[in-house]
């Protein structure tokens, strides 16, 4: 039985893809015929890649598909239909595959690709553990009992899973495409960390993940002398956080790591709590949360000459604040250049005024033309980038290919944010700076 990937490039369908590969299952997938990053882990497990044919449908399948793909938009989900084959979203095939293992599910609205990368690079090389990431990364090994889960929220998609663990990383309001309001994504929430077979852990310094109320037993991590597992004595450098761990008011530990920003500490803290459950030596997760690398496009740093280009998939204002905030730490003597692509038409007219605010703080910000994602232009009239750059004291619009706007400036950090493919802007901008360099 071969399975199917309708949607393979995407960043989630991707990894669960090589999983599947990694645990015997014979796979192949499709997608538009354009380059996308997560094309690297599939060729590298030798993953047939196909252009979207309906002919490419044949009885001898189980499908997955991506969750915006359906028969009124894809040729082959309507085959499928008209075939009769067994069909999963991505988010049912997930939780069917999760279910032989104790999987640890990271949610939030923010923090839980680096969380869940942090959390499986410790564990797989402790306790060993399987995961899949939303940055497109994913590992698999029928013999490991752990499985380190990225939750997604969106469409209560999380609900298909059945947890051993969850964290929950911060609960905002966001995807308002979907979510009534704050009330509706707090219940969500609410439904599925009841489903955990042990403990919940989240940020008792969120308010909204104050008011679930829950069957289980909760476990509040943060900076608040109330939280069960807190940092304290923390001093943020250039070089990183140090900082102190207690649990119930107990010392634990000092730690000194290579982390930037308040919302990175947040992670960590979330890690040494599910590792300190798990029994697991406290130098050993000492050990690899200071070599641990990063997640994919999340705060990935690239060094020209005096000029550094950041690469983060923070969209949200609460992201983007934060991923603001740990450029300051790193780099308090140097300008910081914002370029930012807006994410869905129905997030910016929300959170506009946020992001106003935030840009207002930086020396420069560069606003590309919004991305709709699974949202039409049509149904948001005068919703463009100009209602941010506008408002802004020092705000310019720049379009993919208009990376010379940015080469004049000096000693400076580019911070390019987006969770879509802006990476043509970045690559033109990296010439252009080496080649300013190569004649200075």
């Amino acid at each position: 039985m071969i399975y199917h990937f309708i949607g393979i490039k995407g960043s989630g369908m991707s990894a669960l893809a090589t999983i599947m590969k990694e645990l015997g299952y014979d796979v192949q997938g499709s997608d538009v015929d354009k380059y996308f990053f997560t094309q690297v882990e599939l060729e590298k497990h030798n993953i047939n890649l196909l252009t979207f044919n309906k002919e490419n449908i044949k009885d001898n399948m189980i499908i997955i598909r991506g969750t915006t793909f359906n028969e009124s938009n894809n040729e082959e989900v309507k085959k499928a239909q008209e075939l009769n084959l067994e069909m999963y979203t991505y988010n049912e095939m997930v939780g069917k595959l999760t279910n032989k293992f104790k999987t640890i599910c990271i949610c939030g609205c923010h923090g839980k690709t680096t969380t869940s990368a942090m959390l499986s690079h410790v564990l797989c090389n402790t306790i060993h553990a399987n995961y899949l990431i939303g940055d497109g990364t994913g590992y698999a090994n029928k013999n490991n009992d752990y499985f380190v889960l990225e939750s997604c929220e969106y469409q209560r998609h999380f609900l298909s899973y059945n947890p051993y663990y969850v964290i929950i990383t911060n609960i905002d309001l966001d995807h308002v495409d979907y979510f009534k309001d704050i009330n509706d994504i707090i219940n969500a929430y609410q439904e599925f960390s009841n489903k955990s077979q042990k403990i919940v852990l989240a940020f008792g310094d969120n308010e909204n993940t104050k008011k679930l109320k829950l069957n289980k037993e909760i476990i509040y991590y943060g900076i608040n002398e109330d939280n069960d597992i807190r940092a304290t004595n923390i001093k943020y450098k250039e070089t990183g956080i140090s900082f102190d761990v207690l649990i119930k008011n107990k010392y634990i530990d000092s730690f000194d790591l290579p982390i930037f920003g308040e919302h990175n500490l947040l992670n960590t803290l979330a890690v040494i709590g599910i590792c300190y459950f798990e029994k697991i030596n406290i130098e050993e997760i000492k050990k690899y949360l200071s070599n641990f690398k990063g997640a994919k496009r999340r705060f990935n740093i690239i060094n020209i000459n005096k000029s550094v280009i950041i690469d983060d998939y923070a969209h949200h204002p609460n992201e983007v604040k934060a991923t603001i905030n740990a450029v300051k730490q790193k780099y308090p003597n140097k300008k910081i250049i914002v370029i930012f692509e807006p994410h869905t038409y129905s997030r910016t007219k929300e959170f506009k005024n946020e992001l106003i605010k935030i840009f207002n703080e930086v020396d420069e910000s560069y606003i590309m033309d919004i991305h709709g994602a699974r949202e039409n232009k049509e149904d948001f009239k005068n919703i463009t980038s100009d209602i941010i750059i506008n408002k802004l004291k020092n705000g310019h619009h720049i379009n993919i290919d208009e990376a010379y706007k940015l080469s004049k400036y000096e000693n400076s950090v580019f911070l390019f944010m987006s969770p879509n493919d802006i990476s043509k802007l970045e690559e033109d901008l990296k010439k252009l700076l080496i080649h300013n360099w190569l004649i200075i």
